[in-house]
């Protein structure tokens, strides 16, 4: 394999969803106390979005808590219940080139802006015959890190 031209600097969100967006709330902010941050909807992704976090500065996790506008529409961010994971890149353009040329299949869309603003895409959790690594059954989203975040995470501890 030819060298990377990106690096994964850590963990930057899970996805929890569920058919009640209220009862999410109760346990990941009432309970244990995570941070409301904001709220995303979108039609055509089927999501009624909470983003919280846990921690703080570059250093935070969100913990997205996802209700389907529709649950018998696509995509269903309900199922399975830990939708998604989201990795921070430092260079999120060379990465998805890069995986690519490796043939890693990505869902559709594309780069674009994530529901916390960021810039992300999704690698799918299946390969097909076109590009045949996928992520081994989860759905993995990159998400590009911003300055803070890369030199926060490139601290030696």
């Amino acid at each position: 394999m030819s060298e990377r031209p990106f690096s994964v600097l850590g963990l930057q969100q899970i996805a929890v969803g569920g058919l009640d967006k209220q009862a999410l709330r109760r346990f990941w902010v009432d309970t244990l106390g995570l941070t409301y941050k904001s709220t995303y909807k979108s039609e055509s992704e089927n999501v009624d979005e909470d983003i919280t976090e846990a921690g703080h500065g570059a250093l935070a996790v969100e913990v997205d808590l996802m209700q389907p506008l529709d649950p018998e529409k696509r995509p269903k961010v309900h199922e399975p219940a830990l939708n998604h994971v989201g990795l921070w890149v430092d260079d999120l353009a060379a990465a998805v080139e890069w995986l690519t040329a490796k043939g890693v299949r990505f869902t559709p869309g594309g780069i674009r802006k994530g529901a916390a603003g960021y810039d992300v895409c999704f690698i799918h959790p299946k390969g097909n015959a076109e590009a045949p690594i996928g992520a081994e059954g989860v759905l993995v989203e990159l998400v590009q890190a911003p300055p803070d975040v890369i030199a926060a995470l490139r601290k030696p501890a």
